[in-house]
């Protein structure tokens, strides 16, 4: 989710169909392995037939149908509850890489990796999360099409966030245990982050000349996983895809304990601005989107206090031992700036929100259900919607107004222009640098387990 940068200050924002089986009808091979038989009983009742005819008969032999192969049935989005497949909580740990030059000591220091190993129960909460992430995630890769309305993929990927957590989020603080770590970002073209469709929005389909962004986040006890990647059906948007690709794997590359923010930020610049794409004729530089940046994750909280530049700057500030971020990059061929647009549907009560008197009984109701279900996680307009809240909006509105819950509007660059995102989560610890999906997680093909590397 993406963390906006404003005007100097960095503000931090949140920012199937089952295949169904092709089955053969094998009703005429079967009619015509009847029909051979038969004629091949006439044949034998001509034997006192001329020998011509014997040899003619004999000459006709039965062809046999060859059988059509059953299709295999497309495999249904991932159910099982995750924990049940991993009863000792033996979550994949994936590829780990250690420091190396001047941090090569945290690698061979055995009393940093013993205090590492000793709480290592937020890192069992990370990669659970991880797992459910990379399955479906995998599963989206694969059944998301043109024709879809948003809609449906939203509806489709949380279901599954819901169902391999084992946390429906219906009851009473059932969704802070574990569930959406935020709502599913859907956002195409020009909208850079942090739309989805609210259950009233109008019906919107997915083209094939549309670039959308897949933005989503599982948690499990607060511990969230934030990842994020494009897809587009039209290989003349390729090069957009991957320079910013290209881009958040060199940010994760270059993260690690004691490396400096604007460091990361002049990376990642210099790998997405070395490319260009082609788009109808006309060659446009692919730029990196200036006020938008990575960010840390605190427990409950989708944004830190540190955010993650993807241009060079000022900021010397450093990662730190124990802190997991969100490396994301976002490239435009548009102005390399966003703003906001479109109606609102991401929201989240902020940390250390003040007490402030409400007046309106239905900001009251709101902030109740709000604090029970959802905390200072990020919600949107359709969870409340599933909770059975209506006529909530004037009161939502309230709460805004009233400096309790922050409001994430859409973030567009200029109309007729294309975006994409891609994002990967790393946590730092004493003896190595880990990211929680590997630098190829994004691949609709990948079936290993999700990866860590480091530095």
């Amino acid at each position: 989710m993406a963390a906006k940068v404003e005007e100097g200050l960095k503000k931090l924002s949140v920012g199937e169909k089952n295949g169904k089986s092709d089955k053969s009808n094998c009703v005429d091979g079967l009619n015509n392995d009847s029909e051979n038989e038969d004629s091949e009983d006439d044949d034998k009742e001509e034997g006192a037939a001329p020998a011509a005819d014997s040899e003619g008969a004999s000459k006709k032999k039965k062809k046999k149908k060859k059988k059509k192969k059953k299709k295999k049935s497309a495999a249904g989005p991932p159910r099982t509850v995750l924990s049940t497949l991993y009863p000792n909580s033996d979550y994949p740990e994936g590829e780990i890489c250690e420091y190396r030059d001047s941090h090569l000591s945290r690698s061979t220091n055995e009393e940093k990796r013993h205090l590492d190993r000793m709480n290592s129960d937020y890192l069992t909460e990370y990669r659970h999360g991880a797992e459910i992430h990379r399955r479906v995630r995998q599963h989206a890769q694969k059944s998301i099409k043109p024709g879809q309305t948003l809609h449906e993929i939203a509806n489709g990927i949380e279901d599954s966030v819901r169902a391999l957590t084992g946390h429906p989020g219906l009851e009473e603080g059932d969704s802070l245990l574990g569930g959406m770590g935020f709502p599913t970002g859907l956002s195409i073209n020009h909208c850079a982050a942090h739309y989805t469709p609210n259950t009233s929005s109008p019906t919107w389909i997915l083209g094939d000349k549309d670039v959308l962004k897949v933005d989503f986040g599982v948690h499990i006890n607060g511990r969230i996983v934030d990842s994020a990647w494009t897809m587009a059906f039209d290989p003349r948007y390729d090069n957009l895809l991957a320079a910013v690709k290209d881009a958040t794997n060199t940010g994760v590359r270059e993260a690690g304990i004691d490396v400096r923010m604007s460091d990361i930020g002049a990376a990642i610049q210099e790998t997405m601005e070395s490319y260009e794409v082609e788009i109808e004729g006309s060659t446009y530089p692919v730029k990196a989107i200036r006020n938008l940046n990575g960010h840390n994750i605190e427990q409950f909280s989708i944004h830190g206090t540190k955010s993650v530049p993807i241009v060079k700057g000022g900021d010397q500030t450093k990662m730190e031992e124990g802190e997991t971020f969100a490396i994301e990059t976002f490239g435009s061929t548009g102005k390399g700036y966003v703003r906001d647009d479109m109606e609102t549907s991401h929201y989240a009560k902020k940390p250390g929100a003040p007490n402030v008197a409400l007046r309106l009984s239905s900001a009251k109701t709101l902030l109740s259900v709000i604090n029970k279900n959802f905390g200072t996680l990020p919600f949107c307009r359709r969870y409340l919607d599933r909770l059975g809240q209506d006529k909530y909006l004037l009161g939502l509105n309230n709460l805004v107004a009233s400096g309790i819950i922050e409001d994430y509007p859409p973030l567009v660059d200029v109309k007729g222009s294309y975006t994409a995102q891609f994002e990967h989560v790393s946590y730092f610890v004493a003896f190595a640098a880990s990211a929680l999906m590997n630098t190829d997680y994004l691949a609709a093909t990948d079936g290993e387990g999700s990866g860590e590397q480091g530095r």
